[in-house]
């Protein structure tokens, strides 16, 4: 099923509701006392509104069993990645599951991945249907009027939020700042707001603890004035991703090779050899499996399957949604899952998570961290200019085949370029792989 953006706003705000009502309730049980588990002021819990966008489209055409397992996945995926984040960039944990069996560093634990499946499940299977029938039923014009005013609200909420979250602890000052790229009436009502946030958030959260970002223990203070992307921060990660594209796009096509005894262009862009899929596959690695680099090999292999296959999941059905074409169908394979994935490739992406985290990320961040920093953090942005521009022209270029194939006339300029440069002949050079789909 294809959502619109106002489909997919209004199923957000509802559920974000929803998971505010359930969370209160929850706690309010829990306390013995009532506790707002909004963060934000307004009654919602994006994390879960959130979490609800993510599963309706990626589990779209799961089913049965699998729409239950897949739910299992995804919501566990998010939860994890979302702990993550958040405790990177607050330096707080705003759950802690470190008292229940499974758990993984408190971030997740089966008895919350099973009633995360649970919930996704009577979601896609009753939920999504039903709201999305009251929606229709809106007038048009009033729909959007209040998605728009929700999404205007909840934007200065949330803005509000972070930069209470990001320095609650200091003084009036910290508004000085924001005074400066706020109007004066959004500052005032931010201050309005933030008063409000920080002592619910105390109320809602009083177990949330410090944390020390992984990143803040590979280097001190002196080392990130001296040595270049010490550490696991952004130039690191975008040297990373770079070389893992490269490394990802080389180790396919040779696969390719050996396999099928052809050799099939794998790249994911129009300029280079660099699959985009392995590129985010490492970089994201690095960054959620860092503080995990000392654990054993089977661990390391358990974490990367689980990961690699959602992530190649999402990915078949991210690239099939934005390009309407296919660019990897594993149909062929044995235990696969609507040809998106396989569990033999599942493995592949295990092994690739030993072999990286245990044998090349300490050589090849060695070797980055040698770079002169001058010149280090200079490349970092030709690197990044240049990727950005490939991938916009790649997607330009993929846009406009599928327009071709459709029929559509080159009209603008754009569509022009793209006939001229990127005809199917091309692309098809490019992308062996790429199927339209119907």
């Amino acid at each position: 099923m294809i959502f619109t953006y106002s489909e997919l706003l209004w199923l957000f705000f509802l559920y974000s509701f929803l998971g505010w009502v359930m969370e209160t309730i929850v706690a309010t049980i829990k306390n013995k006392h009532f506790a707002n588990r909004g963060v934000v002021n307004l009654p919602f819990c994006v994390l879960y509104g959130s979490a609800a966008v993510f599963i309706s489209i990626f589990g779209a055409e799961l089913d049965g069993i699998w729409l239950y397992i897949g739910s299992v996945i995804l919501g566990t995926v998010f939860e994890w990645i979302a702990g993550h984040l958040i405790e990177k960039v607050y330096h707080e944990k705003w759950w802690d599951y470190s008292n229940m069996r499974f758990n993984l560093d408190g971030y997740i634990c089966l008895r919350m991945s099973l009633i995360w499946g649970a919930l996704a499940f009577v979601m896609m299977k009753w939920g999504n249907p039903l709201f999305l029938s009251l929606f229709h039923l809106l007038p048009r014009a009033l729909g959007f009027v209040i998605l728009l005013t929700l999404g205007i609200v909840l934007i200065l909420d949330i803005l509000a939020t972070a930069i209470v979250l990001s320095g609650r602890s200091r003084d009036e000052k910290r508004w000085t700042a924001v005074d400066t790229w706020l109007s004066k009436f959004t500052s005032k009502l931010g201050k309005w707001i933030a008063e409000r946030v920080d002592a619910r958030i105390k109320k809602a959260y009083p177990t949330a603890t410090k944390t020390i970002s992984a990143s803040a223990l590979d280097s001190n203070p002196s080392e990130k004035s001296t040595v270049f992307a010490a550490g696991c921060g952004f130039h690191k990660i975008v040297w990373l991703f770079m070389i893992g594209a490269f490394l990802g796009d080389i180790t396919e096509t040779i696969y390719c090779r050996i396999a099928g005894g052809v050799w099939m262009s794998r790249s994911s862009v129009v300029w280079g050899p660099f699959s985009i899929v392995w590129g985010l596959a490492i970089a994201a690695a690095t960054l959620l499996l860092h503080r995990y680099r000392d654990k054993s090999d089977g661990f390391l292999f358990a974490v990367g399957t689980f990961l690699g296959g959602a992530y190649e999941y999402v990915c078949s059905v991210f690239t099939e949604i934005v390009f309407g074409k296919v660019f990897w169908d594993y149909s062929n394979y044995p235990l696969n899952l609507g040809g998106r994935i396989n569990l033999l490739y599942c493995f592949f992406w295990g092994i690739a998570a030993v072999v990286w985290m245990k044998v090349l990320y300490p050589k090849i961040s060695g070797l980055i961290e040698k770079v002169p920093m001058k010149s280090g953090k200079i490349i970092t942005w030709i690197l990044v200019i240049f990727m950005s521009t490939n991938m916009l022209v790649s997607s330009l270029a993929l846009i406009r085949s599928t327009e071709r194939a459709n029929g559509v006339p080159a009209t603008a300029t754009w569509q022009q370029v793209m006939d001229e440069h990127y005809d199917d002949a091309t692309l098809q050079q490019i992308y062996p792989n790429a199927l339209a789909t119907s």
